[in-house]
């Protein structure tokens, strides 16, 4: 329940607002004087001071500023018997929430603080939120080449350089992008997200510059597009070579003129931004053939930043993998279970085409569904094993010989893979080769895999 301030230096106003508030259950403190205001706000914390624009001891207005300085979260609302425009505006332009005009009526007040409520939500949800956002941006690696990303990416942090993104699907492209966006000196303003892929040409301006009340049918708001959200933070341009020609050519122009205007009006708003894109494509490619314009191609790659596919970064699989594991854990009040050895090795010898997006989705799923404290391989998709990446050494050369014997030497090599990912447990590795014991017992004495 909120905790409001009146200043005012006629009693029957104090005296209205004070019954009128404390029966909806907020916490009321009344005075008449600049000097007892200042007395009150210095011991203690008000969520809305209502402050008469004329007081005994001076202005009201004049207590603005020390409000400001000295309860910053304080929702300031003026009252005026008197009230015009000029004083009005010097209100709002001194940081006043809002002003309103005597007499005032229950209404009138109990709206005024319904709003100071709703923005005191949205407020405390946004800093949330935020908070929640930047203690999830850590990028989780000891590798080489993450250890020279997270370099690069404090560099570049720095600056006020455009950068793309380039890497697969599943990267952490965002995750990138939002780590350079917190270290920056625009994290305090908005990181904007736009997917586009997922626009189409003819929702491209609406989205990008918004639109004006009645600008088009169906249009029966004003809404503020993406460009001015993210004015003075960054705005983030995902999957950016998947955009049609036309669309890239609407963005370039706004991108080097730094202003548009919403559909439906000719007022010009100017932006002031900083754009990361981010594509798993290659741009130079898409430029000869004609699929992304070289000019746009130049202006947002500034600075490129490549990060590296979960296979180019095997000493931080396992790693990552208890990351998950303790976050989804945390998340769904379960104890984390541990990964066997056996599932190690199947995770160290799987190529993840997926990347981190498949691990952490595979973690996630691991969590929830697995009841046990341990995790075997048993518990993992079936298709983790049609693709565990074969070492260099054991390719078997390509050499004209009997099919017989080629043959032998791949089923050797085969039951030697498994017999390796599943920890020589034969009933596991019958499974997954779909033959029985007997036979897998055979073919182990056969080709001399016995340990």
């Amino acid at each position: 329940m909120l905790n409001i301030l009146v200043v005012d230096d006629e009693k029957n106003i104090q005296d209205l607002m004070r019954d009128i508030l404390s029966d909806e259950g907020y916490h009321v403190d009344t005075t008449r004087s600049i000097t007892s205001a200042k007395d009150l706000i210095k011991k203690n914390a008000y969520d809305v001071a209502f402050l008469d624009v004329w007081l005994s001891d001076g202005e009201g207005l004049d207590l603005i500023p020390f409000i400001k300085q000295n309860s910053p979260d304080t929702n300031v609302v003026m009252i005026s018997g008197h009230a015009n425009i000029p004083i009005a505006v010097k209100a709002i332009k001194e940081g006043a929430f809002d002003f309103l005009e005597k007499p005032l009526s229950t209404e009138t007040i109990l709206a005024t603080i319904e709003k100071v409520e709703r923005e005191i939500k949205i407020k405390q949800s946004l800093e949330y939120f935020k908070e929640k956002e930047e203690s999830q941006i850590e990028i989780i690696g000891n590798s080489p080449k993450i250890e020279e990303l997270k370099k690069q990416i404090e560099k570049v942090a720095k600056t006020n350089a455009w950068v793309m993104i380039l890497g697969e699907n599943g990267t952490g492209k965002e995750l990138v992008a939002k780590s350079i966006h917190y270290q920056s000196n625009r994290k305090d303003y908005p990181f904007v997200d736009i997917n586009c892929a997922s626009i189409p040409d003819e929702l491209f301006e609406s989205e990008f510059f918004g639109y004006e009340k009645g600008a088009f049918t169906n249009a029966f708001t004003r809404k503020i597009g993406k460009l001015e959200l993210a004015d003075k933070g960054t705005l983030f341009l995902d999957e950016v070579a998947d955009m049609s020609l036309s669309s890239q050519a609407k963005l370039l122009r706004v991108l080097e003129e730094k202003e548009f205007s919403r559909l439906g009006s000719n007022i010009k708003i100017k932006v002031d931004l900083r754009v990361i894109s981010a594509t798993n494509k290659d741009i130079q490619k898409e430029v000869e053939k004609g699929t992304f314009r070289q000019d746009l191609a130049f202006r947002l790659s500034v600075i490129p930043l490549y990060v590296p596919p979960l296979r180019e970064r095997e000493d931080d699989i396992l790693l990552l993998a208890d990351y998950f594991l303790k976050k989804y854990s945390i998340e769904n009040k379960v104890e984390p279970p541990i990964l066997s050895e056996e599932v190690k090795s199947t995770f160290l010898n799987y190529s993840w085409p997926g990347n981190v997006r498949e691990l952490k989705n595979l973690m996630e799923r691991l969590v929830i569904l697995n009841s046990e404290s341990v995790i075997y391989n048993k518990d993992l998709p079936p298709h983790m094993f049609a693709s565990i990446k074969v070492e260099k050494e054991e390719f078997i050369p390509i050499t004209i010989r009997p099919l017989k014997e080629a043959k032998e030497e791949l089923e050797k090599q085969m039951i030697k893979k498994a017999l390796k990912v599943f920890n020589n447990n034969l009933k596991e590795v019958a499974k997954v080769l779909d033959i029985d014991l007997s036979s897998l017992y055979r073919k182990i004495k056969q080709y001399n895999l016995e340990e």
